[in-house]
């Protein structure tokens, strides 16, 4: 038999955002912004509820998660591809390449995991308010937030297994702004159906089931809510509720947009990722803030115990 002789591949080559050469400047001093903001914004969250003890329950130590969960999804890519538009390399190593997969599916599927955890959280707070603190206990909380982390490892090392198994010995040209299993795949000198197949299926399974899990909850909050007599039960339940609502609906609309329809336009597909990955860790401090008085609080001691004293 005769050999075939392949190179064998141990770098990508990123081409960045679909017909944005011209725009690189603009999208350089706009990605930049995002990540400042999201870093100062989920870090000055962070550092309010550690600082303040009145904000050490359930509700924001779930919130702190998910500030570092928004910044880790930004910083998957954004300083890489801000590199790219700086001119300087559009070279991603094969170790950078299954990083970016691997934390990029697994930072996600923990988000998706914690919005479950936090749906549930509201549902002990209104249906069973005299025993959520016995419900919701820190060892329970723990647990919880743990078990996000976890099972979302193996998750994300499931398929960042199948997809760098797979020969790469042809093209290195990722037509793409960041190393993701669908761009990276179809650069495979081998049959991909496999990996396609368990991509979507696994990827598709975790946000369809934190969904109805999500909305079960809901429901049974809805329920309750509407049992309350007091005008105050219901402001206060609207409240608490509300910010959750709005990042969940930023986080699984993306998701549904891209994992259903793995052939739509690439124009489409990277605008949902980009908002996915830029734009909604950029958003939730300010969501959880906006109508949250005990944060706000939080922030104004913070702010004040950062003032020098005169």
């Amino acid at each position: 038999m005769g050999l075939v002789n392949h190179t064998v591949v141990t770098h990508f080559i990123l081409l960045g955002i679909p017909n944005a050469d011209d725009l690189q400047t603009i999208l350089f001093i706009i990605f930049l912004a995002f990540y400042l903001c999201t870093l100062l914004g989920n870090l000055t969250i962070f550092s309010a509820i550690l600082a303040d003890p009145r904000l050490h329950t359930p509700m924001y130590f779930f919130l702190c998660n998910l500030s570092l969960l928004d910044i880790g999804i930004s910083s998957i890519i954004i300083p890489k591809y801000l590199t790219i538009l700086w001119g300087q390399s559009r070279v991603i190593s094969l170790g950078g390449c299954m990083s970016q997969v691997f934390f990029g599916h697994f930072l996600g599927s923990t988000e998706c995991l914690l919005y479950t955890v936090m749906a549930y959280d509201r549902y002990v707070a209104i249906c069973h308010p005299l025993r959520y603190l016995l419900i919701m206990n820190r060892r329970v909380c723990a647990l919880l937030a743990a078990g996000t982390w976890i099972t979302s490892s193996f998750h994300a090392t499931i398929l960042t297994s199948l997809t760098f198994t797979l020969p790469y010995c042809g093209s290195n040209v990722v037509d793409y702004f960041f190393c993701d299993i669908f761009p990276v795949v179809k650069l495979a000198c081998a049959d991909t159906y496999i990996i396609e197949t368990v991509t979507l299926t696994n990827i598709g399974l975790v946000p369809m089931t934190c969904f109805l899990l999500i909305l079960a909850s809901y429901i049974r909050i809805i329920y309750s809510v509407l049992n309350m007599n007091s005008a105050e039960g219901w402001r206060k339940a609207a409240s608490t509720c509300a910010s959750h609502l709005v990042v969940v609906t930023l986080f699984f609309s993306p998701c549904a947009l891209i994992y259903t329809q793995p052939q739509q336009s690439k124009v489409l597909t990277t605008a949902v990722q980009i908002f996915g990955n830029a734009v909604t860790p950029m958003l939730n401090p300010a969501i959880y803030t906006l109508r949250n008085k005990e944060v706000k609080v939080a922030l104004k001691k913070l702010r004040g115990g950062l003032m020098p004293a005169h």
